[in-house]
């Protein structure tokens, strides 16, 4: 089993070129000199590299479980398998051998490598103050948190592992719960480093905003807040949107991201295809646009196609035009989000009026009029599955939306035999 552990990180070394600070094998003697005594600068280029190491196979995530949950089709001449076995078309179903998991899978757990390895060196600096080295810690924390919780959104009741600070004998597969709780537990862990702390690294742009520790706290308690919605912690949810950068009257756009260019050694935006293209195409599901109140402008997420594109016989009019650029950020987490998990949690409280007000919030926000439906808790639940499809479209969220309300058969099926899949299975090597 360890083996075959090292070999899918291994594997996501080879997937992209190496960024500062990346240690391009982390089962070597480098990884274990830089955790004796690290100065600061070695410090601060793991930093770097977890960083970086996020955005690793973002495309292949973002692809595949907006497939299964219908917020987009992808068409790629050559690789069938996103209209197919992502579809459940005919008699075909998700492999645990191939791209759409086994990639995802291996590069976030190389950033949750990294992060031990920050975690084992900051503990052993020298060089740091105490709350410098609570804030690398907090660092490691909040961000290996985030990226296990992206694998246990693919792998669902199939369970991810949690404990792999032993890289050469990784603890077992755990179930979905107490995956949840562990991650949960590891963002408090990182919150307690984060009080108090004093930061040294540099973080990307993508943090503007959040890069002291004021900031970082706010970000770690987002993703809390998030982590909470999925545990039905509707309180702690509320208890955490307090802590975080939240603002129901503040911009949407507000957040930390991912952050791409096009200069020597940088990564370009995976999610971007410009539009109108041929071959290569991403588009939105066509409920997306016939769904869609009148109107709104998160139309322009998916805009009209001078022709539609087809393949293996999907069509759909319309690109998929979140992402405007090569270079455009992806949000990690952002204000509309939270203002939508603010909605979650005052429905799941019985607190309606306050949940009107945030839905109103966003519907406004996109020149949707206010809500004039029934207030009810099935009802404002409607209301907000439905403002969390088109503010988070293409964002990661629809699939686990629609699956954690036990709606997956709600998706649409738009071939005779195709299915809708709850889970991607473990990949084969961690089984065996």
């Amino acid at each position: 089993m360890k083996k075959h552990f090292i070999q899918y990180i291994t594997a996501a070394v080879l997937l992209a070129a190496c960024q500062k600070g990346e240690i391009p094998n982390l089962n070597t003697p480098q990884a274990d000199a830089i955790t004796r005594n690290p100065t600061k600068e070695e410090l601060n280029n793991l930093v770097t590299g977890a960083e970086s190491g996020m955005r690793f196979t973002l495309g292949t995530y973002y692809d595949a479980i907006g497939i299964i949950g219908r917020d987009i089709y992808r068409f790629a001449g050559s690789e069938p398998r996103f209209y197919t076995e992502l579809l459940g078309a005919g008699s075909s179903t998700l492999d645990n051998n191939t791209f759409y998991i086994t990639n995802p899978w291996a590069s976030r757990y190389r950033v949750v490598r990294q992060g031990n390895i920050l975690l084992q060196a900051a503990t052993n600096s020298s060089f740091i103050t105490a709350p410098q080295k609570n804030g690398y810690l907090g660092f490691a924390k909040t961000i290996m948190a985030y990226q296990l919780l992206l694998n246990l959104n693919m792998t669902d009741a199939n369970g991810i592992r949690i404990s792999v600070q032993d890289f050469e004998n990784p603890g077992p597969i755990v179930q979905k719960n107490v995956a949840l709780d562990s991650i949960a537990q590891m963002l408090e862990d990182g919150k307690t480093s984060l009080t108090g702390a004093e930061i040294l690294f540099p973080l990307s742009g993508g943090f503007d905003g959040f890069k002291d520790a004021a900031g970082l706290l706010k970000f770690n308690r987002a993703l809390a807040a998030r982590v909470a919605v999925y545990r039905q912690q509707w309180a702690q949810a509320l208890t955490a949107l307090n802590e975080s950068f939240f603002d129901l009257n503040g911009s949407f756009t507000t957040g930390i991201y991912h952050l791409f260019g096009n200069g020597s050694g940088e990564q370009l935006n995976p999610c971007y295809f410009a539009q109108n293209s041929n071959g290569e195409v991403r588009v939105a599901h066509p409920s997306y646009a016939l769904d869609i109140t009148p109107g709104d402008d998160r139309i322009q997420k998916a805009t009209l196609r001078t022709s539609a594109a087809s393949q293996g016989g999907l069509t759909s009019n319309r690109d998929v035009w979140i992402y405007t650029s090569n270079t455009a950020p992806i949000p990690i987490i952002r204000n509309e989000e939270l203002i939508l998990i603010y909605a979650e949690a005052k429905i799941q409280t019985n607190a309606f009026p306050d949940a009107i007000v945030a839905l109103n919030r966003i519907r406004t926000g996109h020149n949707v009029a206010p809500y004039t439906g029934a207030i009810t808790q099935a009802a404002l639940i409607d209301e907000m599955l439905r403002q969390r499809r088109y503010s988070l479209f293409y964002e990661g969220h629809r699939w686990i939306d629609v699956r954690r309300y036990n709606r997956l058969n709600t998706l649409p099926l738009d071939r005779a035999g195709d299915d809708v899949w709850s889970a991607f299975p473990i990949p084969q090597n961690e089984n065996q």
